[in-house]
């Protein structure tokens, strides 16, 4: 089947702008990451909340859309399977997969709406910050076709972001307030930029995201999802609103106790869902 316009797009941008090293280890794409040592502990744990959907056992674990594995957090999801499926459109992003995993991983280069799979094959299925990629058209085939190729007990973990997030709604006038304090910073200051920072922003690609209600209309009644929180904060907010003077990590320990605490509120009014749904 021929690539849609949005395939090609998203393919070409990944190839050639967001899997392309700026230093080592360290992507294009994690501008779409705060990577400061002030949100490094909250970011760690927010990557780890996936492994407590998962088994660890078994012969395959589905990564769908598993880009080129970029963060060590990452890695962790396949311990335990004996194989780790890394499926991406761009090929770019597999073959560094492969040079992280080497034989642990087996490499697929295909869409996540139309998987090339048999019916109950992996033990489990992670995908990440991928389905939002697709038009509506291709979400509700993307998703049964994850539940499709599950075996029966399997737990597909999915992260992707809400269209809107009432939490950072809440939150846009004082961002823009102190993002404002921030260029006054940043314009008065001749500090050298950090090892691997990224200076320019390229365009991004197509991106199309859901709300809580959107999403479970458009799947039905009939699949079952549970939402809970991945994190409950966008990267501009970590940038404008956690300040090392500030209290910084004081202010992230509060927010991921809270989390933990209320993982369903901060699921659907955050701004990054941890769906699972099970077969």
């Amino acid at each position: 089947m021929a690539e849609s316009k949005v395939q090609q797009d998203v393919r070409q941008f990944y190839d050639a702008v967001g899997w392309q090293q700026v230093s080592e280890g360290v992507y294009q794409n994690a501008q779409y990451e705060d990577l400061r040592l002030v949100s490094r502990e909250y970011i760690h744990k927010c990557h780890l909340r996936v492994n407590r959907h998962l088994r660890h056992s078994g012969k395959y674990l589905l990564d769908a859309g598993s880009g080129p594995i970029q963060y060590p957090e990452y890695l962790t999801y396949s311990e335990g399977y004996q194989y780790r499926v890394c499926l991406d459109i761009s090929i770019v992003a597999l073959k560094d997969a492969r040079d992280r995993i080497k034989n642990h991983g087996l490499f697929v280069v295909a869409d996540i709406a139309r998987l090339p799979f048999r019916s109950d094959v992996f033990d489990d299925v992670v995908s990440l910050h991928t389905i939002h990629h697709l038009p509506t058209e291709d979400y509700k085939p993307a998703y049964f076709g994850l539940k499709r190729v599950m075996k029966p007990g399997a737990t597909a973990v999915v992260v992707n972001g809400w269209s809107d997030s009432v939490f950072m709604r809440i939150f846009r006038f004082p961002m823009r307030i102190m993002e404002k304090f921030i260029h006054v910073g940043e314009d008065r200051t001749d500090d050298a930029k950090p090892a691997g920072a990224i200076t320019q922003k390229p365009a991004g690609t197509f991106v199309h995201k859901l709300t809580t209600t959107s999403l479970r209309q458009l799947l039905g009644e009939d699949f079952p999802i549970k939402i809970a929180v991945w994190r409950s904060v966008s990267v501009r907010f970590l940038r404008a609103m956690i300040q090392p003077a500030l209290l910084g990590k004081f202010w992230l320990k509060v927010l991921y106790m809270k989390e933990e605490w209320f993982p369903g509120f901060f699921g659907e009014k955050g701004q990054y869902p941890l769906i699972t749904f099970k077969k």
